[in-house]
C-alpha cells in the first residue's frame, strides 16, 4: 500500500510529482478548502443517490451525517458519485448493471486520493456491487446502509414492500380485489424512504455486511427514517478514519471464517435466494468458494429464527425492535466463528460477550422454539441441474417437497407473458412450470422466477405451484420456486431440453431435481437448438461474453480471483 496520504496519495503522472501536487492542491482550493484542510487525511464517501432509486431518498442526509462524524475524526470527507441501481426502474434487470457499478466504485476508490472510504447504498444490487467493488480495492473500508422503509397502512393492515404488493396483485389477478382497491394500495405500499421493509435482498445484504465485519454492530436493521440511521452514519465516519492510522483491509476481514458466517446468518433469518449469488461473487472478488455441499450442511444445521415476511409475519421495522441482528447472533453463537474482526477490530466473540437485555420473541425466536428447524436455502442438483439451482424451502409449500408432474414450458420471457393467462392454456394444478432462456447470458438473470400463477388456475383458487427456471426471484417472493438452474438454458444447459408433457421430480429431501427423460434425448434435444444470439456491441456484449453462471456469482470471469496492490 503507498504510504502517501491525502491529496498526494494516486497523483496523476506528469512527469513531476511536486507539479502535480502543486496543481491538484490548486484545483482542491477552487472548491474553497482551506490549506490546513487540504494538509489532512481524506476520506471518500462513495454516493448513490438517483431520481431512478427511490430506496436512497435519504442519501443527503447520510452523507452529511457521515461528513460530521470524519470532520470530528480529524480528517477531510469527499463525497464522489457512482452508479446508483434502482432495482423496480431498469430494463432488463439490475443484475446485468450489478457488476458495471462494481467496477465503477473499485475503479473510482482506487484512482481517486482516498486513504480510506465509506460505501452508502442500500437496494438490491447496489450492497453486492460495493462490497465487490471494496473487496477488489483493498483499502480500509466501511459499509453503510440506507436502511429499510417503514409499514403503510390499508384498511387497518399494515403493508410493505414488496411482499404486500404480490399478495394483493396475486388477489387482483384471482379477481378477489377490483381495480379502484388495488391502486388505493399502489400509493401505500412504499411510504418512506428506504429499501424494502421485509426480509428481501436489501435486507439480507445489509444483514450479511454486517456479519462480515464490513458496517459497524448493530447498524443492518436500523429503519431509513429512524434517527438512530443518522447517528450510525457519524459513528461510520468516524470510525473510517481510526482505521486510516490502524488499517485493517477488506481482505483481513471478508475471510472463509465470516463467509461461512454469512451464510450461516442467511439461514437463520430465512434471507433472500439472490444473497447467495451476491455473496459468492464477493468472496470470489479473494478466492473464496463455499460449496453447495457445505451449503447444505449449514442450512441443515442452522435453524430458521426470525419470523418475518415473506416466510413469517413482521417486517424489518419489528425485527430492529425486536433485538436485530445481534439478537439472532446470540442464539446461534454455538454455530458461528467467533475470532473473526470486523471494520472496528472487534472479534464477533468479543462484540456477543454483551448479553441481550430483551428480545421480542415474537419476531425472533429462541434457539429451542425456532421458526423452521432447518435453514431457508438448499442448493439442489440432478440431471436438470447438473451445476446446482437454489431452492427456499423456507417460503414453499411444504406439500409440493416431493412430487413429479408434467412439465408447462415457457421458451422464453416474452413466451411467458404471451401465454401465461391465456384461457387455453393446458396446465392443471398438478403441473410444473418451467421457464428457460431467462439466464444470465441469455437475459441478465431477471427476477422472473416468480412465474405468475396461470390466471385460469388462480380464479380457482390455486395460490401455488412447483416452478423452476434459470432465472432469480425477489427475496420478497413467497412459492414453491427453483432458481438459478445452471447452467443456464442460453449456453446449452440441459434445462434447455425440457419439452411440454416431459415428467419432472422434485425431491427436498433428496435434494434433487430430475427430468424424466433419458441421457441420450437429452443429447439430441440439446444438438438441434440453435446458438443463443447475444448483443454485439458496448456494455451488454462485454457482459454476454465474460459474465458467469450462478454458482460462481455471476460476476465477470476477468474480475475474480484478482489481487490488486493498492
Amino acid at each position: 500500500m503507498t504510504k502517501e496520504r491525502g491529496l498526494k496519495r494516486n497523483l496523476t503522472n506528469y512527469g513531476d510529482k511536486e507539479f502535480a501536487t502543486y496543481l491538484r492542491k490548486s484545483f482542491a482550493r477552487s472548491m474553497g478548502i482551506s490549506k490546513e484542510m487540504l494538509d489532512k487525511p481524506i476520506v471518500g464517501i462513495a454516493m448513490t443517490p438517483s431520481g431512478f432509486n427511490s430506496c436512497h431518498r435519504g442519501m443527503p442526509e447520510l452523507v452529511d451525517a457521515v461528513s460530521r462524524g470524519i470532520l470530528a475524526a480529524g480528517a477531510l470527507p469527499r463525497p464522489f458519485p457512482t452508479i446508483s441501481l434502482g432495482e423496480v426502474f431498469l430494463s432488463p434487470t439490475s443484475m446485468v448493471y450489478r457488476n458495471l457499478m462494481a467496477m465503477d466504485t473499485e475503479e473510482m476508490v482506487r484512482a481517486q486520493p482516498m486513504d480510506a472510504v465509506v460505501l452508502i447504498g442500500g437496494c438490491d444490487k447496489t450492497v453486492p456491487a460495493q462490497l465487490m467493488g471494496l473487496a477488489s480495492a483493498n483499502i480500509p473500508a466501511i459499509q453503510l446502509v440506507t436502511g429499510p422503509m417503514s409499514t403503510g397502512r390499508h384498511r387497518g393492515e399494515r403493508l410493505g414492500a414488496c411482499t404486500d404488493c404480490r399478495r394483493f396483485w396475486g388477489k387482483y389477478r384471482a379477481n378477489e380485489i377490483d381495480t379502484a382497491e388495488i391502486t388505493e394500495i399502489e400509493g401505500k405500499l412504499s411510504t418512506t424512504s428506504g429499501t424494502c421493509g421485509v426480509m428481501g435482498t436489501a435486507s439480507t445484504m445489509a444483514c450479511i455486511a454486517e456479519i462480515l465485519g464490513m458496517s459497524l454492530p448493530d447498524t443492518a436493521a436500523i429503519p431509513s427514517v429512524h434517527s438512530e440511521r443518522l447517528v450510525a452514519a457519524e459513528a461510520s465516519g468516524h470510525a473510517i478514519v481510526q482505521l486510516i492510522d490502524n488499517p485493517i483491509l477488506p481482505s483481513e476481514i471478508i475471510t472463509e471464517k465470516s463467509v461461512e458466517n454469512a451464510f450461516r446468518v442467511l439461514m437463520a433469518i430465512s434471507g433472500s435466494t439472490n444473497a447467495i449469488v451476491h455473496l459468492t461473487a464477493v468472496a470470489g472478488r479473494l478466492g473464496i468458494k463455499i460449496s453447495d455441499e457445505r451449503l447444505n450442511e449449514i442450512s441443515d444445521e442452522t435453524p430458521v429464527l426470525v419470523n418475518l415476511k415473506p416466510v413469517g409475519e413482521g417486517y424489518m421495522e419489528d425485527f430492529y425492535a425486536a433485538g436485530g441482528l445481534r439478537a439472532v447472533l446470540h442464539e446461534i453463537k454455538h454455530l458461528l466463528h467467533l475470532d473473526t474482526i470486523n471494520v472496528a477490530g472487534q472479534t464477533l466473540g468479543d462484540i456477543l460477550e454483551e448479553p441481550m437485555d430483551w428480545v421480542d420473541r415474537t419476531y425472533i425466536k429462541s434457539l429451542d422454539n425456532p421458526v423452521s428447524d432447518v435453514g431457508g436455502l438448499i442448493s439442489v442438483k440432478g440431471n436438470i441441474a447438473p451445476d446446482g439451482a437454489i431452492f427456499k424451502r423456507a417460503a414453499a409449500t411444504p406439500e409440493l417437497f416431493e412430487v413429479e408432474g408434467r412439465a408447462v414450458v415457457f421458451e422464453n420471457l416474452e413466451d411467458l407473458a404471451n401465454r401465461i393467462d391465456d384461457p387455453d392454456l393446458d396446465v392443471e394444478p398438478n403441473d410444473i412450470l418451467v421457464l428457460k432462456n431467462a439466464g444470465p447470458v441469455a437475459a441478465g438473470m431477471p427476477e422472473a422466477g416468480y412465474l405468475p400463477i396461470p390466471k385460469k388456475l388462480a380464479q380457482k383458487g390455486v395460490k401455488d405451484m412447483v416452478r423452476l427456471s434459470d432465472a432469480r426471484m425477489s427475496g420478497t417472493a413467497f412459492g414453491t420456486i427453483l432458481l438459478h438452474i445452471s447452467p443456464e438454458a442460453g449456453i446449452g444447459g440441459p434445462l434447455a431440453a425440457v419439452e411440454n408433457g416431459d415428467r419432472i421430480q422434485f425431491s427436498v429431501s433428496q435434494k434433487r431435481i430430475s427430468l424424466l427423460v433419458d441421457d441420450e434425448t437429452i443429447e439430441r434435444r440439446l444438438a438441434e437448438k440453435e446458438p443463443l444470439k447475444t448483443p454485439e456491441r458496448g456494455y451488454r456484449a462485454l457482459y454476454s461474453k465474460t459474465v458467469l453462471q450462478a454458482p460462481d456469482g455471476c460476476d465477470f470471469d476477468f474480475l475474480r480471483h484478482t489481487s490488486v496492490d493498492s
